[in-house]
């Protein structure tokens, strides 16, 4: 690496700068003395919007930044490096920006739907195309320019996971209550057109978006395959804190049969032509309908796991998998399991089959009704840790009980009411393990505290 600076000062230069967080010791921006708190504005003359910017604009041999220094002085630094070589600089916010909010009021919001006094985090609504493809969240489209759609094309920002709703503009209009919501699908054009890879989401709402506006959905988004991997269909998620909001209607078991009898039909169908299934049913349409979760291939390789679509199946099979391979024995032992209504039958019967090859072993499962929310949220994520606590006061809990790591704040042991795990460990009396989301952890989670 070469690089030279110069002290310099701009009064004119456009104020859209990010400041340094911390410096990699030992690496080029170490060298060239940039330093926590400096922040940068450009590199070879190009403005830095976010993250990719930098990525992008920072993998020349040849670079020329401008840094400012917290004193006001800006500096040129003309730096010679590898290609490969990274300059060392990292930034307060993921993106190097503000996170983009949701403009639209969809008539199914459910932020909308949440009481007060909850961490302001969880009112946030995001609908930034970069957080789809750094974290998989899926985005409305009416908030981006023609200059977000060519970025996304120009650094290949993909899968992009898009809330559709419908591909009708004038319902999609007024289910985002947003005017601009059905010319923001010709964007789907554009992405097409780029060779952009997509998922999409179709969150299903009664007497709005079902019945043969669903069908024309989902003929009309086949035709943006192959590019557009999956497409799941999920019901909206109803909680009891709906006053002054459009109303809906929960699905009956009856016509939850009929969303599945629409999704098999379009997927035999798109199979026999492109040898996908492309659009899925998330898991509640199953518990709702009474009805047994498809197998593994239907699932096309779980595309939508993160969507509710296909995740018991695959924790079953992972359990199933698991299962074959340990042995028996005969500690005897008491143990709990605490879940939404959701995966309750699904882990009773897999602590059915691990008190069969485990004679002496004791597995209570317990499904979580959620008060907090409404009993129509069966999810074990939206579990709080004030149902659990109130629910399983005076169980039969054993030696520890077992909670799925959903249940909390990623990276944290903080539950959605801002309770943290030892609060309900000491409230219940019981040791409390936190297992993560596959088979294979909930049998190491049972066997290594029997082995304890």
């Amino acid at each position: 690496m070469t690089g030279t600076k110069r002290g310099v000062r701009y009064s004119d230069m456009k104020e859209h700068i990010h400041i340094v967080k911390s410096i990699v010791p030992g690496s080029i921006a170490d060298e060239m003395g940039i330093e926590p708190g400096d922040r940068l504005i450009s590199i070879n003359g190009q403005e830095i919007e976010d993250i990719f910017d930098y990525q992008f604009y920072s993998e020349d041999e040849e670079l020329l930044l401008l840094v400012e220094k917290p004193d006001g002085e800006q500096w040129e630094l003309e730096i010679g490096k590898d290609a490969d070589e990274e300059l060392g600089m990292e930034f307060g916010p993921g993106l190097m920006d503000e996170y983009r909010s949701c403009r639209n009021k969809c008539i199914f919001c459910f932020i909308d739907q949440m009481p007060s006094g909850m961490r302001d985090t969880l009112y946030f609504k995001d609908d930034d195309s970069r957080l789809s493809f750094l974290q998989g969240n899926y985005v409305t489209l009416t908030n981006m320019s023609d200059h977000d759609i060519e970025r996304i094309i120009r650094y290949r920002l993909e899968p992009i996971n898009i809330s559709f709703q419908t591909t009708n503009p004038e319902l999609r209009c007024r289910m985002l209550h947003n005017r601009f919501a059905g010319d923001a699908l010709k964007k789907v054009d554009q992405l097409y057109r780029g060779g952009i890879e997509m998922n999409g989401q179709i969150v299903l709402c009664k007497g709005v978006n079902d019945g043969e506006e669903l069908e024309r959905s989902i003929r009309d988004l086949t035709s943006y395959l192959p590019l557009l991997k999956s497409v799941s269909v999920v019901p909206v998620g109803l909680t009891k804190f709906r006053d002054g909001l459009y109303p809906l209607e929960p699905f009956t078991k009856e016509e939850a049969k009929h969303v599945l009898e629409t999704v098999h039909r379009w997927q035999d169908r798109i199979y026999a032509e492109y040898g996908v299934h492309f659009i899925h049913a998330g898991d509640e349409w199953y518990l709702l309908a009474e009805e047994e979760i498809p197998e593994e291939e239907r699932y096309d390789g779980y595309l939508q796991l993160e969507n509710g679509v296909g995740m018991l199946r695959l924790l079953f099979n992972e359990f199933e998998e698991a299962y074959q391979a340990v042995g028996g024995d005969e500690r005897e032992r008491t143990i709990s399991v605490a879940t939404g209504r959701l995966a309750y039958p699904y882990l009773k019967r897999m602590a059915g089959k691990m008190e069969e090859k485990y004679p002496n072993l004791r597995i209570h499962v317990y499904a979580v009704r959620n008060d907090f929310f409404g009993e129509r949220i069966t999810v074990s994520g939206l579990v709080t840790a004030q149902d659990i606590m109130a629910q399983l006061a005076g169980k039969e809990l054993g030696e520890s009980l077992l909670l799925p790591c959903n249940m909390l704040k990623a990276d944290e042991d903080i539950f959605l009411d801002d309770y943290t795990v030892s609060q309900v460990s000491e409230t219940l009396q019981v040791p409390v393990v936190i297992v993560k989301s596959s088979g294979q952890d909930l049998i190491d989670a049972i066997l290594e505290e029997r082995k304890g």
